[in-house]
């Protein structure tokens, strides 16, 4: 299983994660930052769990270029 989280509140709308994985990852048009798609959102984190682990590749690759370090991502 694959875990995402963005921490959007602190996005600064750079596009690396949307560029490195559009699956996972979109441009708000209402506030130019990042949008973690199918997520759910908890204090300020939104998350999604997916059991298709070849999504980890680029959303680990969008994790690293994130200049603002809100990406996280984890194989469980």
């Amino acid at each position: 299983m694959v875990v995402i989280t963005l921490q959007r509140n602190k996005c600064i709308g750079c596009n690396y994660c949307v560029e490195l994985a559009p699956a996972q990852f979109q441009m708000s048009k209402k506030d130019g930052k990042s949008v973690l798609l199918h997520s759910t959102e908890k204090k300020g984190f939104f998350t999604i769990k997916s059991h298709d682990d070849s999504i980890f590749e680029a959303a680990h690759e969008a994790k690293k270029a994130c200049p603002v370090k809100i990406i996280e991502v984890k194989q469980v």
